[in-house]
């Protein structure tokens, strides 16, 4: 192994905590090393097998790596004498942080789309806290590296006003906040946010032909959850203005769902839960009993005959997200809701 090798392997280091596949880790460090000039051009790699047992990862991670190093012209392969540095000429202009509160279908969707988006133009460090602002906030302070962006999706149970104070420290013209618009983060000059009130309130009234057949309409909202309290104000002000009976549920149980009830269900948890109280009651989705589910899935087209979703669109979100930051430009977008009507009501 050269000597040059030997360097480069003392500055691989491997967050544990991040969300950043071990592969995308792997390849971000050899572009940071061709871009500090750590490694040259014509410099022989570490082999695979030396790589993998170097820094405790699998062949297979290394070979990801290194194949998706070869796809940008970065190193090249010659049978029999190993890796090397074809080029020192890397195009990754942005180095992001990305903070997500939680992982879901829906976000991996957000997660999917940027990664599609930024292509090699950046480097992401991806990490997720789980709605935890303890966490989120040594997410933060451990982090030594300067980043050109930050991007937050900012959703707390408890302890918000601290993760808000730590967000309010980041620098506001990199500071990139997502699906959730804070009164608290006035500063923050680009947000790509859902508008909850608004949202379901349109969706609920482009819905309304077949909800008029039902007795009630139960918003369901668990307890000590991070959605936002406006989808109660954008529910009842549709049940007021159109003259609809309505309860916000914070904790149910069979006994609250009744036959001419629509349940508009935020958790996937709970819409399984409301599935199997309807087959103990014997109710038939779609005539006895209304389901609308937040957050469209592949899998909720399936469900039965299909559940209704209302849903942000999280690709346009991650594309708008993407766009401002390779055009270096700073905006507030609002992304509108998508409605998929399906048999369940």
């Amino acid at each position: 192994m050269s000597k040059v090798s030997d360097s480069f392997l003392k500055h691989i280091k491997f967050n544990e905590w991040s969300a950043t596949p071990k592969y995308r880790q792997l390849m971000d460090a050899v572009v940071s090393a061709i871009q500090t000039g750590t490694l040259s051009k014509g410099d022989l790699m570490p082999s695979i097998n030396e790589m993998s047992f170097s820094v405790e990862v699998s062949r297979l991670t290394v070979e990801k790596s290194y194949k998706e190093l070869r796809k940008l012209g970065l190193l090249e392969a010659y049978p029999g004498k190993g890796y090397f540095v074809k080029s020192t000429e890397t195009i990754r202009k942005f180095q992001i942080l990305l903070l997500f509160n939680k992982l879901s279908s829906h976000k991996k969707v957000l997660y999917d789309t940027l990664i599609k988006a930024f292509g090699e133009n950046a480097a992401v460090d991806f990490y997720v806290y789980n709605n935890d602002a303890t966490l989120f906030t040594k997410i933060l302070e451990q982090i030594s590296k300067d980043y050109t962006h930050y991007i937050v999706v900012p959703y707390f149970i408890d302890d918000e006003n601290k993760a808000l104070q730590e967000i309010n420290k980041i620098n506001p013209n990199k500071l990139i906040i997502l699906n959730h618009k804070l009164p608290a983060l006035v500063s923050c000059k680009t947000v790509i946010y859902e508008n909850f009130s608004k949202d379901i309130y349109f969706a609920l009234d482009k819905l309304r032909p077949k909800l008029e057949k039902y007795k009630c309409l139960k918003l369901l909202f668990p307890e000590n959850s991070y959605f936002s309290i406006q989808i109660i104000e954008g529910f009842k002000s549709f049940c007021k203005n159109f003259i609809f009976e309505y309860e916000v549920i914070y904790s149910f149980n069979e006994q609250k769902i009744n036959e001419g009830d629509v349940c508009i269900i935020l958790d996937d948890d709970d819409l399984f839960t409301v599935l199997e109280i309807a087959e103990t009651k014997k109710m038939e989705i779609g005539k006895d009993l209304g389901l609308i589910s937040y957050n469209e899935t592949k899998a909720k087209k399936y469900i039965g005959k299909g559940i209704t979703t209302i849903s942000t669109n999280f690709e346009l979100m991650g594309f708008e997200t993407a766009k401002l930051i390779l055009e270096k430009k700073q905006a507030h977008i609002e992304i509108p809701f998508e409605i998929f009507d399906r048999n369940s009501l």
